[in-house]
């Protein structure tokens, strides 16, 4: 269990790290990317293809395995539509994502630096989730 609780703690820090050396903890930074006729700053593309072939890696050595490492099974997804809750939500995620310039981990990863606006955010996301909850499945 410690050494469960321990690869949780540095894969997060090493997220929370990437995101802060990444500049994506900065919200002009992603408002800047997606600013095309003044400040476009194309940048957050290296960032995001980074993650993509980290990404790639890990599902390719993971899926080598058996079972996770603390775990019994790996548990993937099952439902694979594209539904009208899928295709809502993704909307709403991209209008806060473009008019905040933060998404979760980023949000989360700038309360290190005090800065109230990542606390409102962090709020706002929260009372967003409950609300989302009162959503009906299709």
């Amino acid at each position: 269990m410690l050494m469960q609780r321990l690869t949780v703690l540095i894969s997060g820090l090493l997220f929370g790290a990437g995101l802060t050396i990444s500049g994506m903890v900065n919200p002009a930074k992603v408002i800047n990317f997606l600013d095309f006729t003044g400040k476009f700053d194309g940048t957050l593309l290296f960032v995001f293809a980074a993650g993509v072939g980290v990404a790639m890696l890990g599902y390719y050595f993971t899926f080598k395995r058996a079972a996770p490492f603390f775990g019994k099974r790996f548990y993937l997804p099952t439902v694979f539509a594209i539904d009208s809750r899928l295709l809502i939500g993704a909307a709403i995620f991209g209008i806060g994502w473009g008019l905040t310039g933060y998404c979760p981990g980023p949000a989360i990863a700038s309360l290190a630096y005090l800065q109230p606006i990542s606390l409102v955010f962090l709020v706002a996301m929260a009372m967003g989730t409950l609300a989302a909850k009162l959503v009906p499945e299709e």
